[in-house]
């Protein structure tokens, strides 16, 4: 007999949960149950869309899901997840986890109590361009990433780190696996109460060191990464899904080849290999990944210790940028 399906929910179907909907309503072994939201008109847009119940009320939405994605903005994600916890529901909470490491904490006690999981929605770790990254980095001694956008004001109750570093907070802590030893951070407010362009230096106990950039000033999008280890050099695109990577072993064999040094072979020429990643959508790998995790009673990929160790980062760069200000 075939499993029944996991009957799913959406809290807050706005620019990113109106996707949440879709994809519940299409995936194989989910049910679209209904949404929870506020606004009247996109409520009625998103229930006729996909011909699913809009419920009055967080509690009823919970009575009827056994699976809910939770997006709201950052700073309603406790209020929101609480309730639909003590009624047993599983989250997946769209990143940061919370807007205070108090919240976080309350929601994960919650979670524990009542048996629930909780996966916290930092998409681009199930991005095939992360797969790859998990598979091929060794021993980062240096990363960079740039993560670009331009001004919304979709996000702006937090600052760009907790709105957009964050990501990168959290695939660097999951590629270098690493105490961290030292954070220093610098950002600048131009149009929000928040800053809206920021750049972070991690050090880590390992000895690699990670320069993050962010900015939701940009005139163009932008999200990438650089990986540097002793073997090899990756460069990555989470936007476009493609990138390239360098081998020093590649350099080590040209030389051997045309018995030249390794200074020599990087002059004549580096090959450059380009990835061949699979494409395919972060969000609906991500909302699988969750739905099967759910029916399988496992802890997801990025669950909360991953989301609130992401979050403390985050929020020690957003301390230290505002303490320089003052």
């Amino acid at each position: 007999m075939a499993n029944p399906r996991i009957k799913c929910g959406v809290a807050g179907v706005g620019s990113l949960g109106q996707h949440h909907a879709r994809i519940y309503a299409s995936l194989p072994g989910a049910e679209l149950a209904g949404i929870y939201e506020t606004s009247d008109a996109r409520a009625a847009e998103i229930c006729a869309r996909h011909n699913c119940r809009r419920f009055a009320t967080l509690t009823g939405l919970g009575d009827a899901c056994d699976a809910i994605s939770v997006v709201v903005p950052t700073d309603r994600h406790a209020l929101v997840a609480l309730p639909l916890l003590a009624k047993g529901c599983h989250l997946l909470i769209e990143k940061p986890l919370c807007a205070s490491l108090a919240e976080a904490e309350q929601v994960l006690a919650a979670a524990r109590e009542h048996h629930c999981l909780v996966q916290v929605g930092h998409i681009e770790h199930f991005n095939p361009v992360m797969s790859y990254l998990e598979k091929h980095t060794g021993r980062p001694q240096y990363i960079t990433t740039e993560r670009l956008a331009p001004y919304q004001t979709r996000g702006t109750e937090v600052g760009v780190v907790l709105d957009l570093m964050i990501h990168d907070i959290g695939i660097v802590l999951a590629l270098v696996k690493s105490p961290i030893r030292k954070i220093d951070s610098v950002g600048i407010n131009v149009l929000s109460k928040t800053e809206d362009i920021a750049n972070a230096r991690i050090e880590f106990e390992s000895g690699c060191v990670a320069n993050l950039s962010a900015s939701r000033m940009s005139l163009k999008k932008n999200r990438e990464i650089r990986v540097f280890q002793d073997n090899a050099y990756l460069s990555l695109d989470f936007m476009n899904q493609k990138g390239h990577l360098v081998k020093k072993s590649d350099i080590i064999a040209y030389g051997l080849k045309l018995k030249i040094g390794l200074a020599k072979a990087v002059e004549d020429k580096v090959p450059v290999h380009e990835i061949p990643i699979e494409k395919g959508e972060p969000l609906a790998i991500e909302l699988a990944h969750f739905i099967e995790s759910v029916r399988e009673a496992k802890q997801p990929k990025v669950g909360g210790a991953l989301g609130k160790s992401a979050l403390e980062v985050a929020l020690t760069i957003t301390d230290q940028i505002r303490k320089t200000k003052k």
